[in-house]
């Protein structure tokens, strides 16, 4: 009977630790995306993870993985902005570890020592915060910014290193920073919902002894609505070594994002934003 119970104890937690490291968005967190639809499989790369982003015990946005790179592929979240004031620590994701572990955020000091975990077994399966250690020329930028959310918990959970990628320093401070901060702020003037996915291209070069890929792009799009029977939506794209954002209509940037994968038609939202 004992062991009976230990089994059934075991599966649960199984079971419960989906709820972080999902099979798809759909069936999780499907909130951050427009009529709850993710984009296509164009862009999923060969070891991918689907994380519903927990902070404490609430979702904030949703990120597909690449476990293999150690960089995000794209983030999707709501637009809600507010002034981020920049002092939270850095988390880790423990599921990407196992899936018997807690389905929500950590630091990686709490981490390591509530589970007896070792450093290496954690940065095999995900970036650690030494990998973003002596960068030159780089920032750990987000795809998703603390400053577009408008509570603490939300801002928190940006700071996952499951949501960075190393990112030119002048465009993260410069064109990049102009882009989410005035820009999106012009765009979504009349905009009643804002629904964003932010991303990121694999480039040919590495940091951290080759452990977490340098994107060659970076890229975010939106598709606003402005009321139950309009919708607009916009995207740019940006060269990850120059100082300079490409603004484009959502079409353009899902035709260009097919060209840079070299694969099928990539689709970032569901067929009812406007393309052009």
């Amino acid at each position: 009977m004992l062991l009976l119970l230990l089994l059934q104890v075991s599966a649960t937690c199984l079971w419960l630790g989906r709820s972080e490291v999902v099979t798809s968005f759909q069936g999780s967190c499907p909130q951050f995306f427009f009529r709850q639809t993710p984009p296509n499989q164009a862009l999923e790369p060969q070891n991918p993870a689907w994380i519903c982003q927990r902070y404490g015990n609430q979702y904030y946005f949703a990120t597909l993985y690449d476990r293999t790179r150690r960089i995000p592929v794209y983030s999707a979240y709501v637009y809600n902005p507010t002034p981020c004031p920049r002092t939270n620590p850095w988390m880790i994701e423990p599921q990407l570890v196992g899936l018997n572990y807690p389905k929500t955020m950590e630091k990686t000091s709490t981490f390591l020592k509530d589970f007896n975990v070792t450093l290496k077994q954690l940065g095999d399966s995900q970036a650690i915060l030494k990998d973003y250690r002596d960068l030159k020329g780089l920032h750990r930028g987000h795809l998703n910014p603390c400053g577009h959310h408008n509570d603490s918990n939300s801002m928190n959970a940006t700071f996952t290193l499951t949501n960075i990628v190393p990112q030119d320093e002048k465009l993260n401070i410069g064109a990049w920073k102009n882009y989410e901060q005035q820009t999106m702020k012009n765009k979504t003037q009349d905009c009643k919902t804002t629904y964003v996915v932010v991303g990121a291209v694999p480039g040919n070069n590495y940091i951290a002894k080759g452990r977490v890929n340098k994107p060659s792009y970076i890229w975010s799009s939106a598709c606003c609505e402005v009321d139950n029977n309009h919708r607009k939506a916009w995207a740019v794209i940006a060269e990850n070594d120059k100082n300079a954002v490409t603004l484009l209509t959502l079409g353009g940037l899902e035709n260009t994002l097919t060209q840079l994968y070299s694969g099928n038609q990539v689709s970032l939202f569901d067929s009812a934003c406007p393309r052009q």
